[in-house]
């Protein structure tokens, strides 16, 4: 396929999904979609993260026909980290990060991904569930964590693909998934909108 088959718009901010759509062949346009990432009362990890998806896709999509941007398909994703039922999102500050961080020691918590490509009035909506599995932390692993800077822009305030990497025993799902846009569910969304993939 030539490069113009391939574009879509990308409604996030997250040098990670720009990665790792960029490693699939996909190119790209980002478009600015902000919306309230409130959790309302009672909402489920799942809800909440496939709201989210929705929202953002139908933000996104406000711009191109704005802007009046040719019709293609647009990409929106969200991520929460979910503990004993409790949505971890990103932290407020280093005190919430270690809070978050002491919360998942020596446990599993779950990743959730909820991924939405919207063109016109069509949209598809996939979500993957990634369990992970930390090893226990000591406040010095902790403090040195959140010393780098790494934790504050992610949810669950660590990124799998950083530095926390080395607290991670295991996982059953999806490592991209848990990055923030999950391949195989991606892959099969951008599908139905006409991409081949390999």
């Amino acid at each position: 396929m030539t490069p113009s088959d391939t574009r879509i718009y990308l409604a996030s901010g997250s040098p990670r999904r720009r990665e790792l759509l960029e490693q699939l062949g996909v190119h790209l346009e980002r478009i600015h979609a902000d919306i309230d990432e409130s959790v309302q009362p009672g909402e489920a990890a799942v809800a909440y993260t496939e709201r989210l998806a929705r929202e953002k896709a139908a933000a996104g999509w406000a711009v191109v026909q704005n802007c009046g941007l040719p019709s293609r398909p647009l990409l929106s994703a969200d991520t929460t980290v979910v503990l004993d039922g409790e949505i971890y999102g990103k932290p407020a500050d280093a005190a919430d990060a270690a809070r978050m961080l002491r919360a998942f020691s020596g446990r599993s918590h779950q990743v959730v991904t909820s991924v939405a490509v919207r063109q016109d009035e069509r949209i598809e909506l996939r979500s993957s569930i990634t369990e992970v599995y930390f090893r226990a932390l000591s406040e010095d692993d902790i403090q040195r964590y959140i010393d780098s800077g790494e934790p504050f822009d992610k949810a669950g305030a660590y990124g799998i693909q950083g530095l926390a990497a080395v607290f991670i025993q295991r996982i059953e799902g999806s490592y991209t998934g848990v990055m923030g846009l999950p391949v195989f569910e991606t892959a099969t969304l951008l599908s139905l909108f006409g991409h081949q993939f390999p």
